[in-house]
């Protein structure tokens, strides 16, 4: 594009001189350059001088569940440290409700810059495509992995007068009476819902099914012992075993809990090879160009780095994991393909 400007009269009357836009351009980056240096750095040039380095404004990470629970509490503690090393201010934006379906759809159509990140977790982006066959987006094509977060495992409660003080007593008593002994949950189609059917289906016990509206009253139930066991998350789980309202009987980590290292796996209880963890991650829209995408992981894995980090994620019952994108695609991926099938032979009804 060319402009003309008058370059002024002289003697020999007005001229023109052709001025590109791209001179224009580069002149008023260098006054804008003067100017920064002159304010000693106080005033920057304009973004697009700079080649609009990432990131130049704040991002936004999309937790798709209520304000408070543990997503959302993991969700600020990496957000904090991730925007003190991007230093540019990262801002949780809650939008719960569907079992994580409407945040989940908020993040897969947004401008694909890197700006949106959409915390993605064992429930959003592997139960919610095995159970949900109308489901607004798909975890691995309208989504690209930054990183793997956090990990925890699930812990197998039990009210204190069932008779059995290990995991080996249960099995015995669950295949001698089957049937007889149920096995709560936060609701169909739950984290807990789904750990509980793949015990079953390793053991092949018939423990019955209750499903409760959320873990709380599950958790209230199991104390009172309305219902008998419980596959929970560690942190509600914790504290009641410790007070002795409630025995646990395994966690199902391929390792001892280092929150609870007195707990036996499931695997050293008798079921072989058995692990399930409960995870959360980081994602983008899937066109995000890939020099952001890795500029993402690397900032992430510097915030789970920094001295605390750990012990904030301990307190949660958390694990910090980390790693590279494609380590959490691919997770993603068999997860989807685990739970697909633990739904067709569970006979799990479709939602």
């Amino acid at each position: 594009m060319t402009i003309d400007v008058d370059a002024g009269s002289g003697r020999g009357g007005g001229s023109k001189t052709p001025f590109t836009l791209t001179r224009v351009v580069r002149q008023v980056c260098a006054v804008s350059a003067v100017v920064a240096g002159a304010a000693l750095g106080a005033i920057a040039a304009p973004a697009w001088c700079q080649g609009d380095p990432f990131p130049n404004r704040p991002v936004r990470l999309i937790v798709p569940f209520p304000p408070g629970g543990g997503n959302d509490i993991l969700a600020r503690a990496v957000g904090q440290r991730m925007g003190e090393i991007m230093r540019q201010q990262v801002i949780v934006d809650n939008r719960g409700g569907a079992g994580g379906m409407i945040g989940g759809s908020i993040a897969a159509s947004a401008n694909p810059d890197g700006y949106t990140l959409l915390l993605g977790s064992l429930g959003g982006l592997a139960h919610n495509p095995a159970l949900r066959p109308n489901l607004p987006y798909d975890p691995v094509r309208d989504f690209a992995p930054v990183s793997l977060l956090a990990t925890s495992p699930f812990m197998l409660v039990a009210y204190p007068q069932v008779p059995a003080r290990s995991l080996k007593e249960l099995l015995a008593l669950a295949r001698a009476k089957p049937g007889t002994l149920n096995l709560g949950s936060a609701g169909v189609g739950s984290s807990l819902h789904m750990t509980g059917e793949l015990f079953k289906h390793a053991t092949g016990t018939n423990l019955v099914h209750v499903p409760f509206k959320g873990t709380a009253l599950a958790m209230t139930d199991l104390m009172s012992g309305q219902i008998h066991l419980l596959f929970s998350t560690m942190p509600p789980a914790l504290p009641q075993v410790k007070a002795g309202k409630l025995r646990a009987l395994g966690v199902t980590s391929a390792k001892r809990a280092a929150s609870a290292p007195d707990v036996p796996t499931i695997i050293e209880g008798g079921v072989a090879g058995f692990e399930v963890l409960n995870w959360q991650g980081l994602v983008v829209p899937r066109k995000t160009p890939a020099a952001i995408v890795a500029r993402l992981n690397r900032d992430v894995l510097a915030a789970l780095a920094l001295p605390g980090m750990n012990e904030a994620l301990a307190a949660q019952g958390l694990d910090a994991a980390g790693g590279a994108a494609e380590a959490f695609g691919k997770l993603i991926a068999d997860e989807i393909v685990r739970y697909k099938r633990l739904v067709k032979a569970a006979g799990i009804p479709a939602e």
